[in-house]
């Protein structure tokens, strides 16, 4: 697989800590997590991250990206696939998380002309879109975001915990194995194959909704 410099670069900026989503206020239920003691250090940490990528939100968001990105130039179905993404959010603040970031990066991919989207778009329908409209490739589109992903979740576990940041670095890279493997598996996953059982980060997204101290949206 080869990303052309254009590409690349577009991948770098849409998927950079930078870029004005609003992720970093997102813990998706991890701050649940370390509040109970289910993340205290930095193995529990790389064993519930793997658990989300490989069983929650980072499989499922990863299909949904890949169906997006095929759909780019028909808003039908890009329709179609935002419905279906919002009623799998397994609690509130999941589908608040996801839509806030979908029309997030929508509005600040502006200059890179998104193609038309529809409204509240679930963040992996909006991202699998607007890559698959400037023709990138979508293999190196769900590694980056599966990346980022598992970046956000580390950043903020390096605040809650909290870890160090070289321990969060360790994480990272020792999930770099997990998300070939996920990108890998999802390359000809059908919408029939969408579901998931991370049970524990489901549970810890509705039980953050009522947390008594909240530092994260999510």
């Amino acid at each position: 697989m080869t990303t052309d410099a254009p590409a690349l670069l577009r991948l770098l900026a849409w998927l950079s800590p930078g870029f004005p989503t609003g992720a970093f206020a997102c813990s998706h239920g991890l701050e649940w997590a370390v509040e109970t003691g289910d993340i205290a250090d930095e193995a529990s940490l790389l064993d519930w991250i793997t658990d989300v990528l490989i069983h929650g939100a980072g499989r499922a968001d990863t299909i949904l990206l890949r169906h997006a990105h095929a759909a780019h130039n028909d808003p039908a179905r890009l329709a179609a696939l935002a419905e279906l993404a919002r009623a799998l959010a397994p609690a509130r603040e999941r589908r608040t998380e996801t839509t806030d970031l979908g029309t997030a990066f929508a509005a600040a991919a502006a200059p890179w002309k998104p193609p038309a989207l529809p409204e509240a778009p679930p963040y992996p329908v909006a991202l699998g879109a607007l890559a698959g409209a400037h023709g990138i490739d979508v293999d190196a589109t769900a590694l980056a975001a599966l990346q980022g992903f598992a970046a956000n979740l580390i950043s903020a576990a390096v605040r809650l915990v909290p870890l160090g940041q070289s321990a969060g670095l360790r994480v990272l890279a020792a999930l770099e194995p997990t998300i070939r493997v996920l990108a890998d598996e999802t390359r000809a996953a059908t919408l029939d194959d969408l579901g998931g059982c991370a049970f524990r980060s489901d549970i810890a997204a509705m039980r953050h909704e009522t947390q008594y101290t909240r530092l994260f949206r999510t």
